[in-house]
């Protein structure tokens, strides 16, 4: 039996503090298991590969607006096969470029394997079996598949297989309505496809603000098919081979079908746990199959670490190599730093773009209480930029604690969603945060960053915040 001093399991975020741990200690031991393709989730089939082709998206989209100022733009072809094998070759470069570094560095051992537990410490990987002082589970997630009669059978993609696709399939169905089906109905409906996309809870995008959900929904109802409240009860075929998805509504009963010609599952991610078997190590996961770690990010076994999917705390690849950090201080340093999950940020580049920070407003009225809350609000259209843009509705919003003036969370929908709310991301990590710098310093005018500080301008309290929002159909 092999035994090391530190294993690696995962080539993502993993491998973050890896060299650094080799140049502390020279003499260390280190294996460094994966069983896909090195370089993890976000590079393999996850946000790198995906914004590839997000991005040809945005541009058509954006093309498409040219004819309101008076440009006369024509899109003779959309040359699907160009767009995907474009993104597959940058992709499949870096993989060889990770997999070329990984396969002869003598600093440690690589496998490209599965590993599992047999008991504590001790790991099966292919057909060796391994000891590590010190584990590292950085062992990702999958696509979560509900079970649905018919679904096997008929044959269905997922945010992994649909990277492998060759031909645009006339009609899309995507099954859920998160973040995934939100990216992909925009990338497919861009590229010329007719997408219907089936959500189970009564909101699009339900893990966004309630206004944001609505706005977004219909806006991208203009180029998709956007049904909400709905539960799959089956899928089939028809007699000319059309994959059919027969669903009822939640509350009338009513059954809705939907025929298209390929199906995509996107209703969330689920641990590799049933792979990994921590449970024969020792290690807790929670009823869902999570990793459970302790506010340093230790799971229940002294020197095992679990980080980034792995514990089931926020899919993000940017949280997992904020977390790969705390690990690399605590587990390696021997320092106590807790993790801090109050200033997290995501985005999703759908048409119109969303982004959030923090905490939305029902969890901070929670908190805080309602007479403690303020709302800053502002449309981008109230900008120079945003009505030279002719942008219409699309907003910032930001949540501030009315007696410390301290931000809470901010949540913005419209283009560059994710660029503007850096400002906000950035004050959220500073000792006061507060939005002084924001508020006494200079935008430059007229960019559209204006909009974050006219924003924190606006200060309002929640119930004029929704008397606004009733203004504009967006209230919930």
């Amino acid at each position: 039996m092999k035994e090391y001093d530190l294993i690696v399991i995962g080539t993502g975020s993993g491998m973050n503090y890896v060299s650094s741990i080799k140049e502390r200690f020279p003499g260390f031991k280190i294996a460094v298991i994966d069983k896909d393709e090195p370089g993890g989730i976000c590079l393999t089939r996850g946000c790198i590969p995906s914004k590839l082709l997000l991005y040809p998206a945005e541009l058509l989209r954006t093309i498409e607006t040219a004819v309101k100022f008076g440009i006369d733009v024509q899109i003779r072809n959309i040359d699907f096969k160009t767009i995907m094998n474009r993104m597959n070759s940058i992709i499949s470069q870096d993989i060889g470029m990770i997999r070329e570094g990984l396969s002869g560095n003598p600093y440690f051992d690589y496998y490209n394997d599965i590993a599992e537990f047999v008991s504590p410490y001790t790991m099966k990987v292919g057909n060796e079996t391994i000891k590590g002082k010190m584990i590292f589970l950085c062992s990702g997630s999958k696509p979560l598949i509900p079970d649905i009669k018919g679904l096997d059978e008929t044959g269905y993609l997922t945010s992994d297989t649909v990277l492998k696709m060759t031909e645009l399939p006339e009609s899309i169905a995507i099954i859920g309505g998160g973040y995934i089906a939100a990216e992909y109905g925009h990338f497919f409906s861009a590229m010329g496809s007719s997408v219907t996309i089936i959500g189970r809870n009564p909101m699009f995008i339900p893990d966004e603000e309630p206004e944001i959900s609505v706005l977004a929904k219909r806006v991208m109802s203009k180029t998709m098919n956007i049904l909400t409240s709905l539960e799959v009860l089956e899928v089939s075929r028809d007699r000319s081979g059309k994959k059919v998805i027969t669903a009822k509504e939640r509350e009338s009963g009513k059954e809705v079908v939907v025929a298209a010609e390929e199906i995509i599952v996107a209703t969330g991610r689920g641990p590799n746990t049933d792979i990994l078997h921590p449970e024969r190590g020792g290690i807790k996961t929670d009823s869902n199959g999570w990793i459970e770690v302790n506010d340093y990010l230790e799971t229940s076994q002294k020197d095992i670490w679990a980080f980034g999917d792995a514990n089931g705390k926020y899919l993000f690849k940017h949280v997992a190599n904020y977390e790969s950090r705390v690990v690399f201080y605590n587990a390696v340093l021997k320092k106590n730093i807790k993790v801090d999950y109050h200033a997290v940020p995501h985005a999703v580049f759908s048409y119109p773009e969303i982004a959030s920070v923090g905490l939305k407003e029902k969890e901070a009225i929670e908190m805080y209480g309602e007479e403690n809350v303020l709302i800053g609000f502002k449309k981008y259209e109230d900008t120079a930029k945003g009505a030279a843009m002719d942008v219409k509705d699309f907003f910032v919003k930001v949540i501030l604690e009315k007696s410390t003036d301290r931000i809470l969370g901010g949540h913005i929908i419209g283009p560059y969603a994710s660029i503007l709310i850096q400002e906000i991301i950035t004050l959220m990590y500073v000792p006061e945060e507060k939005a002084d710098p924001i508020t006494q310093g200079m935008h430059i005018h007229p960019a559209l960053s204006e909009v974050v500080e006219k924003a924190l301008y606006y200060l309002i309290p929640p119930e004029h915040y929704h008397h606004v929002l009733g203004h504009m159909d967006l209230d919930v």
